[in-house]
């Protein structure tokens, strides 16, 4: 009999499966941060998860601080998503058709998030990010685009684009393949820093379409909006006509109930609300699919209404929808405790091991999300510029430690860590008594 792929990789080693990969897929990896290219050493490859855990291929269980970046809020194998998710699967994979899936979805998107009147669905972050540019291109009419260095808004050209070389120009490309003109449509600017927006806007005001901003930048670590930044950016891009787009793709469901913008919308005066919002991660449940939402009259934009064309075969795919649905309908009060309390106990462990153990370090919060930046920072950094100060060297040796131990940390030291609400005592018990020997590890 045909053994099937499960059965083959069963027995496989983590080496030989790299191995294999690096014969057939660029890198070995089909998305970079996988390849354990900053930390060193060889990526495991994980054949299941369950609550707080995963497991790899050589039958090795870790406590999980990855959580899938995000979708595994309430844990891996959440056992009401997987039940709905094989109901689902039964009726058909998809239709090329709508489904009563998608707008339950939208409807609990728009129901939780009160700035939220439309929301259309697509399948990746990257596809999000991408169309919500599009639209303030298209309400607008003009052509520039405004990010911050160090947010992660997906690989669309327009958005892998570097600074230039002052507060105000044009940028560079950011990967290779993005043409200068591309590149040239975008200006990247540091971010918490309001003299360099108000240059940006004086100078450039009547060809920018609008502003992209992470709620709260999670792609090179956790870095906050100083208070009334957000108000600021608000202010002085609806000042000139422009658009804002609050990228929530990883913090959105996850920082908090209702994600980052949530914490910060009572600071905010009411006048003042994102146009469009991004969304992706824990809105599908771990499967594909992601969000834009907004004011209903930008959003009626979007084609088959209006000029700004979207479409994709797997948009709004019934499997995926079904998962998001299952995990947003689970994630109650209740939930959102458990989380916030093992997040807040992790953290503070990790600190406490840390400082014993002198190691220079600051753990950085934006709600639920935390990352742990090694090296002397005596204030918190406000962007892009100041987190490459850290040691990655010695977060890769504290990774590699933790992940000896049995404990699974983002393979960079760049990323956020994500604790789910199925993170309990016992899950958290395996992480803490991990920590003082990799500290030690780090100090050396």
């Amino acid at each position: 009999m045909e053994l099937m792929s499960s059965d083959v990789t069963a027995h496989a080693t983590n080496e030989e499966l790299a191995a294999r990969a690096a014969r057939v897929i660029p890198g070995g990896v089909n998305s970079p941060v996988r390849a354990f290219g900053s930390v060193g050493g060889t990526p495991r490859y994980f054949v299941s998860g369950r609550g707080a855990f995963v497991t790899d291929t050589e039958g090795r269980e870790y406590v999980d601080l990855v959580g899938a970046w995000g979708p595994a809020l309430l844990g891996h194998a959440l056992p009401v998503a997987v039940e709905a998710v094989q109901q689902a699967v039964a009726r058909g994979f998809g239709f090329g058709a709508s489904a009563p899936a998608e707008v339950e979805l939208c409807e609990l998107i728009v129901a939780k998030l009160p700035d939220v009147e439309k929301v259309r669905l697509v399948s990746t972050g990257t596809e999000a990010t991408m169309t919500a540019i599009r639209l303030a291109r298209g309400a607008t009419g003009r052509p520039l685009i405004i990010k911050f260095a160090g947010h992660y808004h997906g690989h669309s050209d327009g958005l892998l684009a570097a600074a230039g070389s002052g507060l105000a120009t044009l940028a560079l490309p950011g990967s290779a393949g993005v043409t200068a003109e591309t590149a040239a449509q975008t200006i990247v600017l540091p971010y918490n820093d309001v003299p360099a927006l108000e240059r940006a806007f004086t100078e450039h005001g009547a060809q920018i379409a609008g502003a992209i901003t992470e709620a709260a930048a999670a792609n090179m670590g956790i870095v906050t909006p100083l208070p009334g930044f957000t108000a600021r950016l608000l202010e002085i891009a609806h000042a000139h006509g422009a658009l804002v787009i609050t990228d929530e793709v990883l913090t959105g469901f996850r920082a908090g109930p209702t994600g980052y913008w949530g914490l910060e919308r009572d600071q905010v005066p009411a006048q003042l609300r994102p146009d469009l919002f991004t969304f992706g991660k824990v809105v599908g449940g771990g499967l594909p699919l992601a969000a834009v939402g907004g004011r209903a009259e930008i959003m009626d934009l979007l084609a088959p209404l209006g000029p700004v064309y979207q479409g994709g075969t797997l948009s709004g795919n019934p499997i995926a929808a079904t998962a998001g649905l299952a995990t947003l309908r689970a994630a109650d009060d209740a939930a959102y405790s458990r989380l916030a309390a093992a997040a807040d106990a992790l953290a503070a462990e990790v600190a406490s091991a840390l400082g014993a153990a002198g190691v220079a370090h600051r753990v950085q919060r934006a709600g639920t999300l935390f990352s742990v930046l090694f090296g002397d920072f005596p204030t918190p950094p406000l962007g892009y510029a100041e987190v490459q100060r850290q040691n990655t060297a010695q977060y890769g040796a504290f990774f590699h430690a933790m992940l000896d131990a049995g404990v699974s940390l983002p393979p960079s030291a760049y990323e956020a860590w994500f604790v789910s609400a199925a993170h309990d005592a016992a899950a958290l018990e395996r992480v803490v008594s991990a920590l003082p020997a990799a500290a030690r590890v780090a100090a050396v």
